[in-house]
């Protein structure tokens, strides 16, 4: 199929045969429900589509659905998410695998409607596993991924998979799509641990007192830990039935001897190829690594390419005012006791491009970092009038 990222989506929904669909529209995201929509009315579907007042009923709807045994699925961008905030911690709480695709697209003020990564970082601790997509073919597989990820047994935790504004939910790619029968053998029908039924009664989500909740959080780290085997076994998994390979939770590219590294996240990642490809022809020993997952952050992994390099970049598109931008904050966490310097690049805010002049800018100073032994400047904006990089 040649679609655009917001199809690749909802055809991934379709395929993996969800139960429940809760709709509610919003720039850049509403083709994805409207396209399911398009799937229930000509008969692909026998999914109950439910069209609710605002995207906290959305995850609302979800979490009934999904705790009454239901496969569910919804999409949301920006204002959207941050709406159903309150909601993203019940249904992690409650380990329910929901999948939500969210089209990354900056919140206001000022309105803007391009991609950037402001309203996911934000619900990094809801207890939400985040994984950010590179291409349209990345998006309709993660779907996929998501929900074999989410409703294994050492899991029980829901997904969001991430898609730049535009550059993927409204441009069309090539995608390789899978069979009904092809997932249906790689994907089992949803086996919930427990459910709401009139039958056995029971209580989900009740009011807990303090004896209780600290165990409860402790819970929800050891699956959100345990999804890190979890996630590599289903990309392996994945791999060898459908031949796309994901590697996991980073994704490397020309490492193993390289000086410096750039970690990067959704479609710049494709520009960064090109750039590492032009700068090894010129001799300078530079590598990549594609930050799939936010959630569970790639710790360990990143920590050992960091042993066998003099300095690392971390390309950003969101701010933790006062702080630097999350995957720059979490990495310096993740190589805490290492010696080398580790350089902050923000660009790409509010949609802006982000071209291969801007990736090798990056390159050029974190090899300088290299070369020094420090940064010059920790954080440095990349593209932004009146501040120099």
């Amino acid at each position: 199929m040649v679609v655009t990222g917001d199809y690749s989506a909802a055809y991934g929904a379709l395929i993996c045969d969800v139960d429940v669909v809760a709709a509610y529209p919003i720039t850049p995201q509403t083709f994805i429900v409207e396209d399911f929509s398009e799937f229930v009315a000509d008969g692909l579907t026998d999914a109950e589509f439910v069209k609710v007042e605002s995207e906290h009923s959305a995850m609302s709807a979800c979490i009934a659905a999904q705790a009454a045994g239901a496969r569910t699925f919804t999409a949301t961008a920006s204002q959207g998410l941050a709406l159903m905030h309150e909601m993203l911690f019940v249904a992690a709480a409650l380990h329910l695998p929901i999948v939500m695709p969210v089209v990354n697209r900056t919140l206001a003020a000022p309105i803007g409607i391009w991609c950037e990564y402001n309203d996911t970082m934000p619900e990094r601790d809801t207890g939400w596993l985040q994984v950010y997509c590179e291409t349209n073919q990345e998006v309709l597989d993660m779907v996929i991924q998501s929900y074999k990820i989410g409703e294994h047994r050492d899991v029980m935790l829901p997904v969001m998979p991430s898609m730049d504004a535009f550059i993927l939910s409204h441009t069309v790619e090539p995608v390789h799509a899978p069979s009904t029968d092809e997932v249906a053998d790689f994907l089992p029908r949803y086996q919930p641990q427990a459910i709401l039924d009139t039958s056995n009664p029971m209580t989900i989500g009740s009011f807990a007192p303090p004896e209780y909740i600290q165990e409860i959080r402790y819970q929800s780290e050891v699956t959100m830990q345990k999804a890190r085997e979890v996630i590599q076994q289903v990309n392996d998994d994945f791999a060898q039935t459908f031949g796309r390979d994901y590697h996991g939770l980073i994704e490397e590219y020309r490492t193993d001897d390289a000086d410096v590294v750039l970690i990067t996240m959704g479609t710049v990642t494709g520009t960064a190829r090109e750039v590492v490809d032009d700068m090894r022809r010129e001799g300078k020993k530079v590598g990549l690594v594609k930050l799939r997952f936010f959630r569970p952050f790639p710790l360990q992994e990143l920590r050992r390419v960091a042993e066998n390099v003099e300095a690392m970049g971390v390309y950003d598109r969101a701010m933790s005012f006062g702080s630097g931008g999350p995957a720059f904050i979490e990495t310096r966490h993740a190589l805490y006791g290492l010696d080398i310097p580790v350089v902050n690049f923000l660009a790409g805010l509010g949609g802006r491009d982000v071209v291969k002049e801007d990736v090798r800018l990056m390159f050029e100073k974190t090899l300088k970092a290299a070369k020094e032994g420090r940064a010059e400047n920790e954080t440095v904006w990349i593209g932004t009038r009146g501040v120099k990089p």
